[in-house]
């Protein structure tokens, strides 16, 4: 071999060793810091309620087809097929053994706003700590205190059913470098109403509604130039609606039909919820009035858009 050519090998040798050493640095899980437990602080359950319905925990996380009280029993199990492959939510009772029952409050936070687990993993965006990361830290430790009130259910979920190259967990950091952040999304005007902020955080941070009714790119992160502009359903051929003030599924309504919606179920015209919104709406249900209005009155604020999703290809 040449010597030049000895040299090029050797250079991008030591480039590629470089570049692989730097990516695994980039990718390496990234735990909350000292002050940011400080202000968790000790929780108050009752509040925790709130925010566990407003998290929409029940919609993944109890057994499907669950009613009543035994929506609380959060054994997990519910398949999301996904173009990715198909995430099981996992047992979050309170069982010590195969649900989070062992977790501190500090392993929960670092879960619901960092992504990484009490072992020291990223976990899959499927659960969405793309939008808990914007929560408050008390309301974190108000969640947590409440889950301690749930009842622990034995068994473990089954594991994911992912291929190569999704299996490896330690790209995820590289994921969260680009879409994990806590600030919010819509930059809202100084003077804008505290109704209108407090929905905002609602709807972006607890609500996860962007999840949804937000376009995805190639990565799986969301196009938040796009915000709630609508998306093709995670799971199937449906579309999930734009929900900006130009959506056609709510372009006619008022704040008080979307508020009203979001507690009975009943469209201005009498429809009824239907689809993935079922379980929402049930979770949107146990909100105080006040919440549903800011809500409301924070979709009525947000830019419009364009539905975010291709139209439907003609039938053959």
């Amino acid at each position: 071999m040449a010597a030049w050519l000895k040299k090029l090998v050797g250079a991008a040798i030591v480039l590629g060793g470089a570049a692989a050493a730097a990516g695994w640095a980039l990718s390496a899980p990234v735990r909350l810091d000292a002050g940011a437990i400080a202000r968790l602080g000790p929780g108050d359950a009752a509040k925790g309620k709130r925010i566990f319905y407003a998290g929409g925990c029940t919609s993944c996380h109890s057994k499907p087809g669950a009613q009543g009280d035994a929506r609380l029993q959060l054994a997990g199990g519910l398949e999301l097929k996904t173009p990715f492959g198909t995430f099981v939510p996992p047992n979050i009772s309170q069982d010590r053994n195969d649900g989070i029952g062992a977790w501190s409050e500090e392993d929960f936070a670092n879960a619901m706003l960092k992504g990484v687990s009490p072992s020291g993993e990223h976990f899959y965006p499927a659960f969405p700590y793309a939008s808990y990361a914007r929560m408050k830290p008390a309301d974190i430790a108000d969640l947590y205190a409440f889950m301690k009130t749930l009842p622990a259910v034995a068994g473990k979920a089954p594991d994911h059913k992912l291929s190569f190259p999704f299996t490896i967990r330690r790209g995820i950091g590289l994921w969260k470098l680009l879409y994990l952040s806590p600030e919010p999304v819509i930059a809202l005007p100084d003077g804008t109403p505290d109704k209108v902020l407090a929905g905002r955080y609602l709807v972006e941070g607890p609500g996860h509604c962007g999840e949804c009714h937000t376009p995805r790119d190639f990565a799986g992160g969301v196009k938040k130039g796009e915000w709630l502009a609508g998306a093709v359903a995670a799971e199937g051929s449906g579309i999930v609606p734009d929900i900006t003030p130009d959506g056609k599924s709510i372009k006619d309504w008022s704040e008080a039909d979307i508020a009203n919606y979001l507690e009975t179920g009943f469209t201005p015209d009498f429809d009824s919820v239907g689809g993935a919104m079922v379980e929402v709406q049930k979770n949107m249900a146990q909100l105080t009035a006040d919440d549903r209005a800011a809500i409301a009155a924070y979709l009525k604020a947000v830019p419009p858009h364009p539905n975010g999703y291709p139209p439907r290809k003609p039938a053959n």
